[in-house]
């Protein structure tokens, strides 16, 4: 194995969340003091993927985010979904939910267009996505008072398991054909 390789895991299983090609490369060019081309950066992604591909480990190198990030295996999510919901705790409530799927679908967007959507004040739900790093303020709207705008954040992809809001389900796949009234004629 090269060590790059080694130095590569070592950065990807220390990172919080997923790690760019760039970062990476960077951080290899002032270990050994020498240039790393992003394509021999590329490979030595392929070779740890490849590794991890293997039955013997339960995570695998999987790109998110357009980074990578090592995730377990889907055989071993029902175990984890035990640990998880004992640590339930951090679970984000249905207005806190809600919140954040109007800001996704909607971003940039203000406060103010999300308290229209829902029909009420979103002040809570909006400081704890921000603490929970779900959301940024991604700038200010030109409308009157400048007021603040919201956008998803590269957290949000991690928590997600998404590479881009492109990925989001479709909201015509959600909504229920209510177009008819009455019962269907024979």
């Amino acid at each position: 194995m090269d060590k790059a390789e080694l130095f590569i895991e070592a950065l990807i299983f220390s990172s919080e969340q997923s790690i760019r090609l760039e970062e990476i490369a960077y951080c290899l060019q002032s270990v050994f003091e020498r240039d790393f081309l992003l394509n021999e950066v590329a490979k030595n992604l392929a070779n740890i993927q490849e590794k991890y591909s293997s039955d013997n480990f339960a995570i695998e190198l999987v790109r998110v985010n357009n980074g990578y990030q090592f995730l377990t295996k889907k055989d071993f999510h029902p175990v984890i979904s035990l640990l998880q919901a004992q640590r339930s705790k951090k679970k984000l409530s249905q207005a806190a939910m809600e919140t954040l799927a109007i800001i996704a679908y909607k971003q940039p967007v203000t406060k103010t267009d999300v308290e229209q959507i829902r029909g009420v004040n979103c002040d809570y739900s909006i400081q704890k996505l921000l603490e929970k790093d779900l959301i940024v303020i991604s700038g200010k709207s030109e409308a009157v008072g400048k007021p603040i705008l919201y956008s998803t954040s590269p957290m949000f992809m991690d928590y997600f398991g998404i590479n881009s809001i492109t990925e989001l389900p479709h909201i015509k796949d959600f909504a229920a054909d209510t177009s008819s009234i009455g019962n269907i004629a024979e």
